[in-house]
């Protein structure tokens, strides 16, 4: 979509993802080797009571799950910032996610503008696990 086409206020639905215990392991490997995420004893005593997705995973899938909505396109030049992100509850292994999206901001500029976003992931029982706010630059 290009800059003119967004609307404050208005809304979009993803699709939805199912974050495995694998998936969740791997990622974790890579970019957040803690126990909660890796080792599934001592996560099992922990405050979780099990093995959790890493936050940073959480909002990496939100992002994904936003972005094939399509609604940026080929018009997106960058993204901007992110603010107020908040990890409200943990994931576990086979929580299914899906994001709801607000257009909350827009900035014109003179060749493009700022879209700003406001993600809020849920899983499967309705539970709202993050929130955050996404600013990209968007062409006209």
């Amino acid at each position: 979509m290009k800059f003119e086409e967004f609307t404050l206020g208005r809304t979009f639905t993803t699709s939805s993802l199912v974050l495995s215990k694998e998936s969740i392991m791997a990622f974790a490997s890579v970019y957040d080797p803690q126990y909660m995420h890796l080792d599934e004893a001592k996560a099992a005593a922990g405050r979780f009571k099990g093995l959790i997705a890493s936050g940073i995973q959480t909002m990496a899938v939100s992002f994904k799950l936003w972005v094939e909505t399509g609604a940026y396109g080929e018009e997106v030049v960058a993204g901007t910032a992110m603010n107020d992100v908040r990890f409200i509850k943990p994931v576990y292994p086979d929580d299914e996610l899906h994001v709801e999206v607000e257009v909350i901001s827009l900035e014109e500029r003179r060749r493009s503008g700022i879209v700003t976003v406001r993600l809020s992931t849920f899983n499967a029982r309705g539970e709202q696990v993050f929130s955050g706010e996404l600013s990209a630059l968007i062409g006209k």
